[in-house]
C-alpha cells in the first residue's frame, strides 16, 4: 500500500481528523509528505466526503501537534548533550554548535514562523527550539502562524483542483528538491571549508610549538640569561 493510499484510508476511517493524524506523524517522518496529503484532503473536501473548515482545523492542529512533539525532544535532550554529541561528530566543534546557538537566539522567531513553509526544515526547527527553550507560548503562535497560512494554501489548492490535485504535488516536489540540492551543497561546503582549516599539525604530525630556532621564553635578539649564581663564584 503507497503513502497516499494509506492517508485515502485513513480519511474514510476518521474523517478530517484522519488528516490531522497524517500531517502530525508528517512532522516525525518527513517520507510522509504534506505536499501530498494536504491536496488530498482538499480534493475530498470538494467531493464532500469531508467539511473544507474540518481539513483545514484538523491539519493546522496535526502540524502544532507534531512540532511540539519535535519541541519535547529538542527540550528533554538539552544544550549539554547537544554539545557534547556534536563534540563526537567529525568535522563538528562546539564552537559551531554555539555559533548555531546564538544565530536562533537572534533569528530563532522567524525561523520558526518561515520554517514551517520549508520542506525537511520544517520538521527540524522545531527541535533548537525546544533545546533553546524557546518559550512554549511563542513557539505554538508561530507554529499555529505558519503551519496554517501553509495548510490552507494546498488543502485549497486541492479542492479547486478537484481530481487534478496532483498537479500540486507535482509543482512542490520541484520545489522540494531544489530545497534539498541546496541543502547538499551546504553541506559540501562545509565539509570542505573545514577540511581545509584544519591545523597543519593534524595532518604532519609536527606537535604545535615544537619549532626550531630560539628556545622557548628567550626573546629573539636578547642576551643569554647570566650564569647560575653558584657556577660564578667559583
Amino acid at each position: 500500500m503507497s503513502a497516499i493510499e494509506w492517508v485515502n484510508g485513513l480519511m474514510d476511517t476518521l474523517g478530517a481528523p484522519g488528516a490531522g493524524v497524517a500531517i502530525a506523524l508528517e512532522n516525525l517522518f518527513p517520507p510522509l509528505p504534506s505536499e501530498a496529503i494536504l491536496p488530498l484532503a482538499g480534493f475530498a473536501a470538494s467531493t464532500g466526503r469531508l467539511s473544507l473548515l474540518a481539513v483545514l482545523l484538523w491539519t493546522t492542529a496535526g502540524s502544532v501537534i507534531g512540532a511540539l512533539a519535535l519541541y519535547g525532544v529538542g527540550a528533554l535532550l538539552g544544550r549539554d548533550r547537544t554539545v557534547a554529541l556534536a563534540a563526537r561528530l567529525p568535522l563538528v566543534k562546539a564552537s559551531d554548535v554555539e555559533r548555531t546557538e546564538a544565530w536562533f537566539l537572534r533569528h530563532g522567531t522567524k525561523a520558526v514562523f518561515f520554517g514551517r513553509m520549508v520542506p525537511v526544515f520544517r520538521s527540524l526547527v522545531s527541535i533548537p527550539a525546544g533545546v533553546e527553550r524557546m518559550p512554549l507560548p511563542v513557539f505554538l503562535t508561530l507554529t499555529t502562524l505558519g503551519s496554517a497560512l501553509w495548510n490552507t494554501a494546498f488543502v485549497l489548492a486541492g479542492h479547486a483542483l478537484g481530481a487534478n490535485w496532483t498537479q500540486v504535488t507535482d509543482v512542490v516536489s520541484a520545489y522540494s528538491k531544489v530545497v534539498l540540492v541546496a541543502a547538499a551543497v551546504a553541506v559540501a561546503a562545509f565539509v570542505v571549508l573545514r577540511l581545509r582549516r584544519r591545523p597543519a599539525s593534524a595532518t604532519d604530525g609536527t606537535p604545535q610549538g615544537a619549532t626550531g630556532g630560539t628556545p622557548s621564553g628567550t626573546p629573539e635578539g636578547s642576551a643569554p640569561p647570566p650564569a647560575h649564581p653558584s657556577r660564578a663564584a667559583r
